[in-house]
Order: C-alpha cells, then sequence, then structure tokens
C-alpha cells in the first residue's frame, strides 16, 4: 500500500516539471541565442559536407522556431 502512495506521489511532483510553454512564449525559444552551435556558418558547412558524403538530405531537425501557430 504504501509503495502504491510512493509512486503516486512520485507521478504527480513529475507531472509538475513539464510546463506549458504558451504561444507567446515560444518566440523567447525561438531566440537564436538558445541554438547549440557556437558559429552557425561553420556548423552549416559541415551539414552541407555531412549530407553530401552521406547522401542524406532532410530529417534533422528544425530550422528554427516560430509562433506555433499552425
Amino acid at each position: 500500500m504504501s509503495r502504491l502512495l510512493v509512486v503516486a506521489i512520485a507521478l504527480l511532483l513529475a507531472s509538475g516539471c513539464s510546463p506549458w510553454v504558451k504561444p507567446y512564449e515560444r518566440e523567447n525559444l525561438a531566440d537564436p541565442i538558445m541554438s547549440f552551435d557556437r558559429d552557425p556558418i561553420a556548423s552549416n558547412y559541415l551539414h552541407h559536407v555531412y549530407e553530401a558524403r552521406e547522401a542524406a538530405r532532410g530529417a534533422d531537425g528544425a530550422s528554427g522556431g516560430g509562433c506555433g501557430c499552425n
């Protein structure tokens, strides 16, 4: 019984760890400073070389942000 209670409390606490991002807050997440790349020009070049070498194009993730109003 106590294990079930501990699991239920853990689930309740974990559900509060991922807040909902409101549409007007998404512009902050789309800021270029939120990018992991230190040098975006060099990163784009290396990405292009990788695509040419692997013969794979696209499906590499999002290229920026937006308002999320699809």
